[in-house]
């Protein structure tokens, strides 16, 4: 499977920036709002020690990490929710995604300007979060109304629709996200998901500092992120986005030294990507052999067949067992062959659910 994310946030906190980090394919980080018209869309790779070690054990030719896609959607600004500053275009491309990294900014510069004027990190929260929350409530509104005439002449289902959709509405008018009603409640998750709800979505928040706030910031603004996120039950990260711009036009050896000397042992994109990984309860299962070794992803909780069809579909259709070997007992006996001698290689059925760090051979027939 392959995980989405939108970047979002208000003009000039550093999301094209950011962006640049991700990918190759540069969008333009320009000091106006509304650099970035059309979402464009980068790769990054998962980062995972476990890989490396993988793949020197099995003498790959090459390796291939799980990927994430982040999608670089234009700056959001107040009335977004009724077309200001293209806002619908640009609402429409967060629903999309899986989930959202919210960049926030808490640097000051005065050769970049801030659209409201002050850096405030708690209020620029506010206006994002406000906007997603109308185009919600715009959404649910329309199709509670259809569910209400519905439900007049329709049976127990649609009664259940009507009613949910109206609970839905009802916390949105309050303020409420739509994930604070949609957690445990599988009715609601999934009319949140059919209705592409854009605060279903969960977060992660994403706070631009000034380099020489690096490693550890202290700052009023970090302070007041801090508090915002936890008040919202989400997990921040702090970086520098100019110095992960800069830090992807460096080689693998280089960028090391560099962080070192930042006093960072892993990038800002790096933990986003990490964050945004843990938020959406995804784990990671391996395969590994001469040619590649390669990560590859599923939600907690997928069983074998399923983790076959993200590697191919007819892997998943045929399926008639897969071969496991935890990472831990790969790493301790060095090769596939050895966990083999020593018994660790185990059989495993259509009901095996996965677990994090398995290395795995599927045997299909189609």
């Amino acid at each position: 499977m392959s995980l989405s994310v939108g970047i979002v946030g208000l003009p000039n906190v550093g999301k094209s920036t950011l962006f640049n980090a991700v990918s190759a394919a540069r969008a333009e980080a320009a000091n106006y709002p509304f650099a970035t018209i059309e979402p464009n869309v980068g790769i990054v790779g998962v980062p995972d020690d476990r890989l490396e070690q993988l793949t020197r054990l099995a003498g790959a030719e090459r390796t291939v990490p799980a990927a994430v896609e982040f999608h670089d959607i234009a700056g959001l600004v107040k009335g977004a929710s009724v077309g200001e500053g293209l806002g619908n275009q640009f609402l429409s491309h967060i629903r999309e995604v899986d989930a959202i990294v919210h960049v926030v900014r808490c640097f000051d510069d005065p050769d970049v300007v801030h659209v409201e004027g002050t850096v405030d990190p708690a209020r620029d929260i506010e206006i994002i979060e406000t906007e997603l929350l109308l185009k919600d409530l715009e959404t649910v509104e329309r199709a509670a109304e259809k569910a209400g005439r519905m439900a007049k002449s329709g049976g127990a289902d649609a009664r259940q629709r009507a009613e949910v959709l109206a609970g839905l509405r009802d916390r949105l008018s309050a303020g409420s996200p739509a994930r604070t009603v949609t957690a445990g409640v599988p009715a609601a998750a999934g009319i949140a998901r059919e209705l592409g709800l854009l605060t279903a979505k969960p977060v992660v928040y994403a706070g631009n500092v000034a380099e020489d706030e690096l490693p550890d910031p202290d700052s009023e603004p970090v302070a007041v992120l801090r508090r915002a996120a936890e008040e919202r039950g989400a997990e921040v990260v702090f970086m520098c986005a100019e110095v992960e711009a800069q830090i992807a036009e460096l080689d693998a050896s280089d960028r090391q030294v560099f962080l070192a000397d930042l006093g960072l042992s892993v990038s800002g994109l790096d933990r986003v990507v990490s964050a945004a990984y843990r938020l959406l309860g995804l784990i990671t299962f391996f395969t590994a052999g001469p040619k590649e070794a390669r990560a590859w992803t599923v939600r907690s909780g997928a069983r074998a067949p399923t983790a076959a069809g993200v590697i191919h579909s007819d892997m998943q259709r045929g399926f008639i067992r897969a071969e496991v070997i935890s990472y831990d007992d790969y790493e301790a006996l060095g090769s596939e062959q050895a966990a083999r001698d020593a018994g660790r290689l185990r059989i495993e059925g259509k009901d095996y659910v996965v677990a994090d760090g398995d290395v795995m051979h599927i045997r299909f027939n189609v």
